[in-house]
């Protein structure tokens, strides 16, 4: 069901030509480091989502790539295509203008097609950080624009009265009220897509967004932000978080500072999501990037599903081809050897189903909790055939064990004397717990503690 305009938070869009702070806007307002800074024309590719509460208003604020102006992006008309349609969807407009480059025709043609629109629009006139140049502000009257905020969104000036501004437009147009904290408590399932680059990671959100929220391209390192983009699958919402290709550590550091902000924005991608997709291209050789992102997906703690995609390339290969690749998968990323495996094909959509229910099944594994009683009766079968071994003269007794947390789980066994397990039987111990508990596609915690026995 689709809410109309007068019964859901506003969207609040952000549009301009390249490099005048729109991201930066974005940051402060948000109150997060989402969107990639940088001095760079057109570093921001993608459009951006993120909820705002401010004062008693819950809206959507929509960060865009550079719309209009000059930029050597390759992509750059793909970029002002999604920055336009993202306006088609809005219920107001903040456009974002640079007071020290001063008035430019690609500010006015930004205006012009936000006009088109019809609906509200806000000026917000960056950098205006002295008097000096406050001076210039007038300027922009000449765009025909009422609300003119001169801010300075890196020192955070002028933020809270554009915000002012901002809400009583919305409340205006009879968008009603939501406390940002009930709002989030509805986002059942959060997945991040992640892999190394040109794996097919925005091709996967768009197929299961249904339309081209995210920018594809075949050029190497398209994606530059982690997006969220929301869907509802069997009455469950699941927000997709599609982030930049993962590179290895020197390929990043040759490239510049956007890459390396690119590889920590999905790494905390990684850390906030529920399930994290890792993508693999089955269509070429298995990398050691692949092992690496894999295994920063476990020490995330999230739960981990494993999409080899491009099988509509590799199908004919013959029967024996699906057990051959899983298997040479399997070698390659032998510590997250739990995690399911989905062939798939974002291309053509084929047995994309199956990795929804694959993530929603490993997203539930990973809530899962263990009584003390059931826990304690598993320690003592599976310790009774298999003790753990006992490097000192003392031998090591596993007395009794508690589930300490979930999401991941986190086991805490105390001993005799033994305050840490050698490292194979803790993935002996762990994977006799998701046989038996069913842990599908989780990473297991596992606390060994020694238990003091105090003199009388």
């Amino acid at each position: 069901m689709t809410l109309s305009k007068k019964h859901r938070n506003g969207s609040v869009v952000l549009v301009g030509r390249p490099n005048v702070g729109k991201s930066t806007l974005f940051n402060r307002v948000t109150g997060s480091r989402r969107a990639i800074v940088s001095t760079e024309p057109g570093t921001t590719r993608d459009v951006l989502r993120a909820p705002v509460e401010w004062l008693t208003a819950t809206f959507e604020l929509v960060d865009t790539g550079g719309v209009f102006g000059a930029s050597n992006d390759p992509l750059q008309e793909e970029v002002a295509s999604i920055g336009l349609k993202a306006l088609d969807n809005a219920d107001v407009v903040v456009l974002v203008v640079d007071v020290i480059d001063g008035l430019l025709p690609a500010d006015k043609d930004v205006a012009e097609k936000a006009r088109r629109v019809g609906i509200p629009v806000v000026l917000a006139v960056n950098k205006v950080d002295n008097n000096r140049v406050e001076e210039r502000v007038g300027e922009f009257h000449s765009l025909g624009i009422n609300l003119v905020m001169p801010i300075a969104a890196e020192h955070g000036l002028g933020i809270g009265d554009l915000l002012d501004e901002v809400v009583s437009l919305l409340q205006g147009l009879g968008h009603h009220t939501q406390n940002l904290k009930s709002a989030k408590d509805h986002n059942d399932l959060s997945v991040a897509i992640v892999g190394r680059q040109n794996v097919g990671k925005s091709s996967l959100v768009n197929l299961l967004v249904h339309e081209e929220r995210v920018l594809v391209s075949n050029l190497a390192g398209t994606t530059r932000d982690a997006i969220d983009t929301v869907i509802k699958w069997n009455k469950i919402r699941i927000r997709l978080i599609d982030t930049a290709g993962i590179r290895r550590p020197g390929k990043v550091a040759a490239s510049g500072s956007v890459d390396e902000v690119s590889v920590t924005l999905a790494k905390q991608a990684m850390q906030r999501a529920d399930v994290s997709v890792v993508m693999i291209d089955a269509s070429g050789k298995i990398a050691k990037q692949d092992a690496v992102i894999a295994g920063e997906a476990e020490r995330a703690g999230c739960g981990i599903v494993i999409a080899a995609n491009k099988w509509d390339l590799v199908k004919t290969r013959g029967p024996d081809f699906a057990k051959e690749f899983d298997k040479d998968l399997r070698d390659a990323l032998k510590f997250v050897e739990f995690a399911p495996i989905v062939h798939l094909s974002a291309l053509t959509g084929a047995r994309t189903p199956k990795l929804l229910e694959a993530v929603h099944k490993v997203s539930r594994a990973r809530a899962t909790h263990v009584s003390t009683g059931e826990l304690n009766r598993f320690l003592e079968k599976v310790t009774k055939r298999h003790p753990p071994a006992s490097p000192g003269r003392k031998e090591v007794k596993v007395q009794y064990g508690t589930q300490v947390g979930s999401k991941p789980p986190r086991f805490l066994i105390f001993t005799n004397t033994a305050s840490r397990f050698h490292f194979s039987y803790e993935r002996f111990l762990k994977n006799r717990l998701r046989e038996t508990f069913n842990f599908i596609g989780t990473p297991i915690r596992l606390l060994v503690r020694a238990r003091r026995v105090r003199s009388s």
